[in-house]
């Protein structure tokens, strides 16, 4: 067991490592400083999950170290397509970008804890989602100003 669950977070710490690489390669492409200060912003998130991941898995927390809180869910990406990312792009277009990220990596999340049977493992995953699901928020409010204001 304790292999499987060494083995489920290296797999979520490697998706977040990827998503803060995005976040960043994103930033450095957007001239709006207030987008890119939300793309940073993202960014350490990531990093703060990716970090939260490695010490859960070394022992530093238990399961009940992420808290559920409830979120909104502006369904922006489920409801509009994903823009392009290798041209110039509007605030709007990067906020949308960032909120279908969320919402994959939330999706991500959600489909490994259903993997598991009800304790430990599933909890902290499910934690998780919530986690990804409240910067889905974040920046779906974001996205939602920007380009309906």
């Amino acid at each position: 067991m304790k292999k499987m669950m060494e083995t489920v977070i290296d797999i979520a710490i490697d998706r977040e490592i990827a998503a803060g690489d995005f976040y960043r390669d994103l930033a450095g492409k957007v001239e709006d400083r207030a987008v890119r200060d939300t793309l940073t912003f993202l960014a350490g998130e990531e990093q703060n999950h990716r970090d939260f991941l490695m010490g859960y898995r070394d022992g530093r927390y238990g399961s009940d170290a992420l808290c559920l809180t409830d979120t909104v869910d502006y369904k922006i990406a489920e409801y509009l397509g994903e823009p392009d990312t290798s041209g110039e792009m509007k605030s709007a277009d990067v906020y949308l970008v960032a909120t279908h990220r969320e919402f994959q990596l939330y999706l991500f999340y959600r489909a490994l804890a259903d993997l598991h049977p009800d304790g430990e493992i599933r909890e902290m995953l499910l934690r998780i989602a919530g986690e990804e699901m409240r910067h889905k928020e974040k920046v779906g409010y974001l996205c939602s100003n920007v380009a309906f204001p």
